[in-house]
């Protein structure tokens, strides 16, 4: 291709909306993956490296056995988290019975874990009990810093435009890809994490107000909505069951160093398309975050978002833990539990971005979040993973119906009620979005060692329920005076939209008609 047709292909690309809806859907595809890739990862990681490195150091340190030892060392064994197969620990003179799970121990001496599940699960049940909370902060951390950051982010879109802030959030996300693939404590995992959670604040507040900006019509960003939001599922579909089986088969760091060169190529994909050295800011004054947050129908919607994605974002830290508890599940089940939950998430948001606005998006979400509920009450039922497929795949597509309907309500509240600047309340989505998984995993850790997981479930899962009846509320928003006043004289405000050079032509020649139809009369 020429270089005269290349700026021309560019300049084409950069006018149409579809190619920008491209970008945000990798955008938040790359951020989803790397936020679920470590789910399955870092349960087991951590146990290795500080449970059965701590074990294999003690034991390495006791002596030779003697026949006149009256004790035995406190530990019977260390079971490897991969093949469930028998190490024994030297120094201990005593066998372990493999086929129903149960060991001897010596006279006076308590086994080493309170209770061993049948067939051969992990040791250290205080360790996994004591990890579910260390494990919900690491998964939180970058949810809170998120949280923190997305005001700002919205800002400083409505000054500089959506693109920069873009291109900001993928050089983050590749800097905090590499840190996850090359760490090897638990402080250097929460640091790679919280950084993981800067480069999302800019992604996604600048993705979803990109696309609110260049599909004005309720109807066509509602349907490109669900189509992003179809990104995000496929990288939550994608990434645990990556993470598991990558981790299990090649390394833990293969599945990062895989997902920091896709980042390359997106980053190239943003300097074609988007032009992130432009400052575009909006063309009109954004709405300040405080008037935005003391509306009642934008304050309803966020909850829907915060407390519906809370229930998946409480499971994330402790199924797995819990699966290894009671299921005694290999490594790779662990990420596969949540499959059944993205893909039908992925099928709920691209079927439901069409037909939540023909049914009433209030009554979608409303829908959403009761079965959110029931599925998190079905899943402390399973007693192995075929068991966890009803309750997660009913979760997925509940979540999927929820955030279809409430991201498209998002843009037209603020064009209803308030100034069609859309940097600002997507950044108030992403706030509440961010909520849930932050609050979610860390104090569902802590309710887990404390009642127990069955418990969290009932929790959540009554909470969702008993909130649904308030997407009654967006059944028909009122418009403000000032909007009133505006669409009463006739003078709706137009949307900052990127057109097509035809369509211009398109209406410059209408313009030149009406003025020829004025002078004859």
């Amino acid at each position: 291709m020429s270089p005269a047709g290349s700026q021309h292909w560019l300049a084409t690309g950069r006018a149409s909306p579809r190619l920008v809806l491209v970008v945000v859907f990798v955008a938040l595809l790359l951020d989803n993956i790397l936020l679920t890739v470590v789910v399955p990862i870092v349960p087991t990681f951590l146990y290795t490296i500080e449970y059965e490195g701590a074990n294999s150091s003690v034991s390495s340190a006791l002596p030779e056995p003697t026949p006149a030892a009256p004790r035995a060392p406190p530990f019977s064994s260390a079971l490897s988290s991969f093949d469930n197969t028998t190490v024994p620990v030297r120094g201990f003179t005593s066998t372990v019975e493999l086929p129903n799970g149960t060991g001897s121990s010596p006279p006076g001496h308590p086994p080493s874990t309170p209770h061993t599940p049948p067939g051969g699960c992990l040791e250290g049940g205080e360790f996994l009990a004591q990890e579910n909370t260390r494990v919900g902060l690491l998964f939180a951390s970058k949810a809170l810093v998120q949280l923190l950051v997305n005001p700002w982010v919205g800002l400083l879109t409505n000054r500089i435009g959506y693109h920069i802030p873009m291109f900001i959030g993928f050089t983050i996300m590749f800097l905090s890809t590499v840190m996850f693939a090359f760490s090897g404590t638990y402080t250097l995992l929460l640091i790679a994490r919280a950084l993981q959670g800067v480069g999302s604040s800019f992604s996604s507040v600048a993705g979803l107000g990109l696309l609110a900006s260049v599909y004005p019509d309720d109807s066509e960003r509602g349907s490109a909505m669900g189509i992003a939001l179809g990104g995000l599922a496929l990288g939550v579909l994608i990434g645990a069951p990556f993470g598991s089986i990558m981790y299990e088969f090649v390394g833990k760091a293969s599945p990062f160093l895989v997902l920091a060169f896709l980042a390359l190529l997106d980053g190239a994909l943003q300097l074609c398309i988007l032009q992130p050295s432009r400052i575009s800011p909006e063309s009109t004054k954004a709405t300040p975050v405080s008037t935005l947050l003391r509306d009642p129908y934008i304050l309803v919607a966020a909850g829907a978002l915060c407390f519906s994605n809370m229930g998946v974002a409480m499971l994330e830290p402790t199924l797995p833990i819990w699966m290894l508890q009671t299921m005694c599940s290999p490594q790779w089940q662990l990420g596969m539990a949540f499959l059944p939950a993205s893909i039908s998430y992925l099928i709920g948001t691209n079927l439901f971005g069409i037909l939540a606005n023909r049914m009433g998006r209030w009554l979608c979400s409303m829908i959403g979040m009761a079965v959110v509920g029931i599925s998190l009450l079905c899943v402390p039922l399973a007693t192995n993973i075929y068991g966890l497929i009803g309750p997660n795949a009913g979760l997925g597509f509940a979540i999927g119906m929820v955030d279809s309907s409430m991201m498209p309500i998002m843009g037209y509240l603020v064009d209803l009620r308030h100034t069609s600047a859309y940097g600002t309340v997507y950044a108030i989505a992403d706030v509440a979005f961010c909520m849930g998984f932050a609050i979610g995993p860390s104090t569902g850790g802590a309710i887990v060692r404390a009642l127990g997981f069955p418990w969290l479930m009932v929790i959540v899962g009554v909470l969702n329920v008993a909130y649904a009846p308030l997407c009654c509320l967006l059944r028909s928003p009122p418009a403000t005076e000032e909007k009133m006043a505006i669409l009463s004289q006739e003078c709706p405000m137009q949307p900052k939209s990127y057109t097509p050079k035809e369509a211009l032509r398109e209406f410059a020649l209408m313009e030149e008609s009406d003025r020829e139809a004025g002078n004859v009369e």
